[in-house]
């Protein structure tokens, strides 16, 4: 067998490897979703889905351009122009698989099983800030509440600036 040949099968495992530890580790974040997130979950899709569908007027399509639903899209778009205009970066794309991860798209998720908890303040919201964290880098213009949906992503996208350089930037538990 040449050196060609020995280095290829190599790769070839490690990447089956690594497949395999992304595909159990998606399964297990999975299974240790709170089930009130996972049905949380279910629920936004169903309610998104519901008012796409019922929105013949124009100002309620409107207000789903512009980012003002009371939903995740509309809280995520909110947060999104607050971040803009003070500088802090981040994409829809990275805050909503953060969120997604984090909460299932709960606002009203709280952890109270992690080493925050253990040590009585557990992580809250849509991407699990917890408060003493959100003190620190709550963005003016936001209410100042934790499980508040825009003032949560855009403190928690704040922060992920300080110490990653973006939301996008954040792949995991942070």
């Amino acid at each position: 067998m040449t050196m060609t040949t020995r280095t290829r099968i190599a790769r070839l495992r490690t990447l089956g490897l690594a497949g395999l530890a992304t595909t159990g580790a998606a399964a297990a974040a999975l299974t240790l979703m709170p089930a009130n997130a996972q049905a949380a979950e279910m629920t936004q899709a169903h309610t998104s889905a519901a008012v796409t569908a019922s929105s013949g007027d124009s100002s309620r399509a409107a207000s789903r351009h512009t980012g003002s639903a009371n939903n995740l899209d509309g809280w995520i778009k909110q947060s999104l122009q607050i971040m803009k205009s003070k500088g802090i970066p981040g994409s829809y794309e990275g805050l909503k698989r953060n969120i997604m991860r984090e909460s299932g798209g709960n606002p009203s998720a709280q952890n109270n099983w992690d080493v925050n908890a253990q040590k009585g303040t557990p992580s809250k919201g849509l991407l699990q800030v917890i408060d003493p964290t959100f003190n620190a880098y709550h963005v003016a213009g936001t209410a100042h509440s934790v499980t508040d949906p825009v003032a949560n992503i855009t403190a928690a996208a704040n922060y992920a600036a300080h110490r990653y350089g973006s939301i996008d930037n954040v792949n995991s538990a942070y």
